[in-house]
């Protein structure tokens, strides 16, 4: 369903709700399995659908207020919570040359957050050219009334839908009253009097501000892989890496930096710091690198999956004059990192 590439698609067998959200989350209600849908002819037997719609990429805090609000009206109706969403990103088809778009979740990890925040129902459905153009009035009408029955709605203060746009929560309150749906707008939810977007993490974690992006996800962020192969510089002065291949091709990776980061492994949890750029140091080095140095343990992991949490950025990337000057440099990283983590409190 979600086109992931072929060495992510064991990640699903084993990433757990800890793995996506780590010792940062909260879990304020008993879990109850998610169900999820990716066919609106085979949706049966959801109790008066109280449902919210949107991309929910990140499912960061302002999600999980609609989330929040929404189950808290499903329980006063006696109905169940569900999210309307689509796959693939409906920027992905609409503007298939644009390749700029990078997403805070991979499919599994937005599952595990909706879940852990209490949702009943996940309808996914794909994306394409045909369902953008169906006028706004259709939409309320065909989809929303006929096809999933929906009892009430719970949007965001910005929420747009229909062709061109033209859908707004003033139409969805004037078809409310014709088929007797309740509908109840969520406004702009602000940390430190910002407003929580999407866009507004994209951003952060594009310059490396994970501190803010975490604040505004109210969790750690997550990138997850297999560890593949590299060329073993690190074993040669003191730091082995493992490095990070196959991950989600639409996962944003943060700038280039040094992170301290919590590793999961099946094993158990690790400290670390992780390293991501061209490795400017290292002669005939081109790609972008995503590699992390566990501490406490140093072994082959190759094939294994592994998720990494990003906690603080310690620095920028830069170029060294030889690897003795890089060497001591990451024993000064190793030691930032430590201490950031003594810091923040975490283990």
């Amino acid at each position: 369903m979600d086109g992931r590439p072929n060495g992510v698609e064991k990640l699903a067998r084993w990433i757990s709700l800890e793995h996506c959200l780590g010792s940062h989350s909260r879990r304020t209600r008993p879990l109850r399995p998610l169900k999820i849908h990716t066919d609106i002819a085979e949706l049966h037997g959801v109790k008066r659908p109280v449902l919210t719609t949107g991309t929910f990429d990140g499912v960061h805090r302002g999600h999980r207020t609609i989330v929040d609000r929404l189950t808290e009206v499903a329980r006063k109706e006696g109905g169940e919570s569900m999210l309307f969403t689509f796959h693939p990103h409906p920027r992905m088809v609409l503007y298939p040359a644009d390749n700029d778009l990078k997403l805070l979740n991979t499919q599994e990890e937005k599952r595990a957050l909706l879940e852990a925040a209490g949702l009943d129902h996940l309808l996914v459905v794909p994306f394409s050219r045909q369902f953008s153009r169906m006028h706004a009035v259709d939409y309320i009408r065909d989809v929303l009334v006929d096809a999933i029955g929906v009892h009430a709605v719970v949007i965001g203060y910005d929420h747009r839908f229909g062709r061109n746009r033209e859908g707004d929560l003033s139409l969805i309150r004037q078809l409310g009253e014709v088929y007797d749906i309740q509908v109840e707008e969520i406004p702009a939810q602000e940390v430190d009097h910002v407003k929580v977007s999407s866009t507004k993490i994209r951003n952060a974690l594009t310059e490396g501000d994970i501190r803010a992006a975490n604040d505004l996800l109210g969790y750690h962020y997550p990138l997850s892989g297999v560890v593949v192969k590299g060329d073993q510089l690190g074993r040669t002065i003191g730091f082995p890496t493992a490095n990070i291949g196959a991950m989600d091709t639409y996962k944003l990776v943060p700038g280039d930096g040094v992170y301290a980061v919590d590793v999961s492994l099946r094993e158990g949890n690790f400290q670390g710091m992780l390293y991501i750029g061209p490795r400017p140091t290292v002669a005939g080095s081109q790609h972008r690198s995503v590699e992390v140095n566990i501490f406490g343990l140093d072994r082959d992991l190759y094939g294994e999956a592994i998720t990494v949490r990003f906690l603080d950025r310690i620095r920028g990337d830069q170029r060294f004059d030889g690897m003795d000057a890089l060497r001591e440099q990451l024993h000064k990283d190793r030691a930032m990192v430590l201490e950031r983590m003594k810091g923040s409190g975490t283990r």
